[in-house]
């Protein structure tokens, strides 16, 4: 199975994916490895980002693994002008990947570390991200020097798309709810649209328990009551927030993987940052990563490899005895890959 690696040149990537690699090589499934260059890469050999060589190579290739991308507050507006030379302009590197690549769902999955995540272990929900829309569309403009005003797009083909999906992930891994989180109550026209869709694709799902919460409700509940939460599905902004809030409550962002899912073309990609502040100092924590190799795993059908990775990471994390920086040890990026490894190795 041929797997594109997008890890740039830039922060943590090329170590994180060295001892994602390395993790998943050990579960023995045959991967041929594909470098396509993104980012800085990118940019020194095609002068652009996301050029479209890469564009296409991610569609022939249809399954690929990222590591993260440095992107500067205030900066980052990038237009990819097309073969028919049409163009467009996205807020951001990471926009423009999902969007070059009609990529509408960003799965995030946050389940607590018995021992790590303090009394949040036995949390285990799964945040579905819509993001094609809401405020990151990117919509925006300046109104002369005193104000600067952004525009919400929610479609109904969109909204009901990410609810149909959630719904069916949920019935695929027996999940017993889904929950809408929105705005309603203020923002009628558009996160309202987001909950009339959710609502009606509900219906269609009656063995699937449903229901809402306000975004700030949820914030709160989730925090003091985690238990009433299984999949929530969201619009972009919301979605974005809520996850590295989640991932705060089971240790660390370092622990929250994260799926990009399009009709043709799926990218798998840690949540959180490039941390450029580390780079080359061999300490990142390369979980997030690996865990998001696992849903890569499950999704080319590999399932029993998946969870294999998935109860090895678990197992090293839950010891306590090889931990990298962020979760209180004193491992290097490598030491916790090759304990993981090794935990593979016996249970295989």
């Amino acid at each position: 199975m041929k797997i594109g690696i997008l890890q740039g040149i830039e922060g943590i990537g090329k170590e994180i994916m060295d001892a994602t690699m390395h993790v998943l090589e050990s579960t023995g499934v045959d991967l041929e490895w594909e470098y396509i260059p993104i980012g800085k890469e990118a940019l020194n050999r095609f002068q652009h980002p996301i050029p479209n060589q890469t564009v296409k190579a991610l569609k022939d290739i249809k399954v690929a693994i990222k590591t993260p991308l440095v992107v500067n507050k205030l900066e980052g507006r990038i237009t990819c002008i097309h073969d028919d030379n049409s163009e467009y302009t996205y807020p951001s590197l990471n926009n423009a990947i999902r969007r070059e690549l009609s990529l509408f769902m960003n799965m995030r999955p946050a389940i607590g570390i018995p021992g790590l995540s303090d009394k949040y272990g036995n949390l285990d929900v799964v945040i579905m991200r819509e993001v094609t829309e809401g405020v990151y569309i990117g919509h925006e403009h300046k109104i002369g020097n005193h104000a600067a005003e952004a525009i919400k797009l929610i479609t109904r083909e969109s909204a009901t798309k990410a609810a149909r999906f959630s719904f069916e992930y949920a019935q695929k891994y027996g999940r017993q709810r889904v929950t809408c989180v929105h705005k309603a109550n203020v923002l009628n026209y558009t996160d309202g649209l987001f909950l009339e869709c959710f609502n009606a694709v509900a219906k269609e799902y009656p063995d699937i328990e449903s229901d809402d919460y306000m975004i700030d409700a949820a914030c709160y509940t989730i925090i003091k009551h985690p238990e009433k939460f299984d999949v929530i599905t969201a619009p972009n902004q919301y979605g974005d927030i809520l996850s590295d809030l989640i991932a705060g409550l089971i240790g660390s962002l370092g622990l929250a993987p994260g799926a990009n899912y399009g009709d043709e073309v799926s990218i798998f990609e840690a949540s959180h940052g490039a941390a450029p502040d580390i780079e080359g100092l061999g300490i990142a924590n390369p979980i997030a990563l690996i865990l998001s190799g696992a849903l890569m795993l499950r999704h080319i059908g590999e399932d029993e490899a998946a969870k294999i990775v998935e109860n090895a990471t678990r197992s090293v994390l839950s010891t306590g005895l090889t931990l990298t920086p962020d979760l209180g040890g004193t491992a290097s990026t490598m030491d916790l890959a090759h304990a993981i490894a090794c935990e593979i190795e016996k249970i295989k």
